[in-house]
C-alpha cells in the first residue's frame, strides 16, 4: 500500500483527485457531509467520466460521524471542503493526523493561513489548482471538462512549502499529483496562490450570478468588461502587497493591472472574447448556487476587497458583485444573464 491520506471533503476537486491515487494503490478515504455521496460511492465506487475517463475506482468513503472508528492515522490529509468550512474540518481532521503527519490546503481562496493558524505553518503544506475544470452533478459521479492540461504544457497543481523552501513532502504531493495532470513545487506559493485567487475572482461570481457558463460569458461583451475589471482590480491589489503574482489566465498581471489603459482593455477583450473554450462549464461557485448551496463569494472577492482597503487600491467592481452575489445567496435574486448590467448599473452609481 502507498501513503494513507485523507481527502477531508469529496466534492468535485477532493473526489477528483482521490479517485486517481486510490486507482495508483494509494491507501484513500473520503470524509463527506453528502450522505447520498458517501453511500452512493461505498456502494458502487466512484465513477470518473470527462477528459480523462471513464473508470470507476472503488474507495473507502465515511460520513463524518463514522470517523469515531478511524484506527490508523493519516500521512497527510488534503482539506478541500469550501472556504467557510477549512476551520471546523481543520480542527476534525487533525485529530486523524500523525503528529509528524501534515495538511494540504487543495481549495480556492486564501484558506492556508487559517489552516496555519490551527496545526501550525510547519505542518502545512500549499497546493494550487490551476485551471481544471470539474463537477460533481450527482452523487459517485465527478466530471472533467476541459482539455488536460499537460496535453498543452500547462501544470496544472503547483504545490509549496509557506516559506518557499524545498521539502521532501511538498516533492511527494507533487508525484501524485502528476498522475492526474502536471504538477510541480513552487517556491511562491503566494503569488501562485494569488493569481489563482484572481482567476476565479474574475470569473467564478460572474458565472454564478448570470447562470451562464464559459462559452455564453466569452460571448457576452458586458460579462468581459466585468471580469476585466475584476482580474485588473486583483491585480493591482496583489502587486500592492508586495506578491509576485504569477500569470493570471496567461497573461501578465502587470497587464491586467493597465487594464484602464484603451489599448490594453482592448487586447484583454480580445483575448477573452476568443478564449477556446470546447465546452459551456459553469464555473464551482455556480454550480454550488445550482445547488442551492452558499457560495465562496466572501472569501473570493471578499478578500480582494478587503486586502484593497488595506493596501489602498479602490474596487469598484468587485464591490458591485460581492453585492449582487449577496442577493442571490439570500434568495432577492435570481441568476440570468440580465444580471450582469445589473452588475455594470452598480459600478456606475
Amino acid at each position: 500500500m502507498g501513503s494513507n491520506i485523507a481527502i477531508m471533503g469529496a466534492g468535485a476537486l477532493g473526489s477528483y483527485v482521490g479517485s486517481f491515487l486510490a486507482r495508483d494503490g494509494q491507501q484513500v478515504t473520503f470524509i463527506d457531509m453528502w450522505p447520498e455521496h458517501v453511500e452512493k460511492m461505498r456502494a458502487d465506487g466512484l465513477h470518473v467520466t470527462g477528459s480523462q475517463g471513464p473508470f470507476t475506482v472503488p474507495v473507502n468513503a465515511m460520513h463524518l460521524t463514522d470517523a469515531q472508528a478511524i484506527k490508523e492515522k493519516f500521512d497527510f490529509a488534503f482539506i478541500s471542503v469550501k472556504s467557510y468550512d477549512t476551520e471546523w474540518a481543520t480542527h476534525f481532521i487533525n485529530r486523524y493526523v500523525k503528529p509528524e503527519g501534515f495538511f494540504v490546503s487543495l481549495q480556492n481562496c486564501w484558506n492556508d493561513t487559517v489552516i496555519a493558524d490551527i496545526v501550525g505553518a510547519e505542518r502545512s503544506v500549499g497546493c494550487i489548482a490551476s485551471h481544471i475544470e470539474v463537477a460533481l452533478w450527482e452523487p459517485g459521479h465527478v466530471e472533467r471538462g476541459g482539455a488536460v492540461g499537460r496535453d498543452s504544457g500547462h501544470y496544472v497543481f503547483r504545490v509549496g512549502e509557506h516559506d518557499g523552501s524545498e521539502s521532501a513532502r511538498v516533492n511527494e504531493v507533487v508525484g501524485l499529483l502528476d498522475l492526474i495532470d502536471g504538477a510541480y513545487a513552487t517556491d511562491n506559493l503566494w503569488g501562485e496562490r494569488w493569481a489563482k485567487l484572481s482567476q476565479n475572482s474574475m470569473g467564478n461570481a460572474i458565472s454564478a450570478s448570470t447562470a451562464m457558463g464559459t462559452l455564453e460569458l466569452n460571448n457576452s461583451q458586458a460579462s468581459r468588461e466585468i471580469g476585466i475589471h475584476l482580474a485588473k482590480e486583483s491585480a493591482k491589489v496583489g502587486l500592492a502587497m508586495g506578491l509576485n503574482v504569477v500569470e493570471i489566465n496567461a497573461t501578465p498581471a502587470t497587464k491586467w493591472a493597465a487594464a484602464d489603459q484603451g489599448d490594453v482593455y482592448e487586447e484583454l477583450d480580445d483575448l477573452m472574447a476568443n478564449r477556446p473554450s470546447r465546452t459551456n462549464w459553469k464555473a464551482s461557485m455556480a454550480q454550488d448556487v445550482a445547488k442551492g448551496r452558499r457560495s465562496e463569494i466572501d472569501f473570493m472577492n471578499g478578500l480582494v476587497a478587503r486586502k484593497g482597503v488595506e493596501v489602498g487600491v479602490p474596487t469598484p467592481y468587485t464591490d458591485a458583485i460581492i453585492k449582487i452575489m449577496h442577493g442571490v445567496d439570500d434568495g432577492s435574486i435570481t441568476p440570468s444573464a440580465a444580471v450582469a448590467d445589473m452588475i455594470l448599473a452598480e459600478v456606475r452609481r
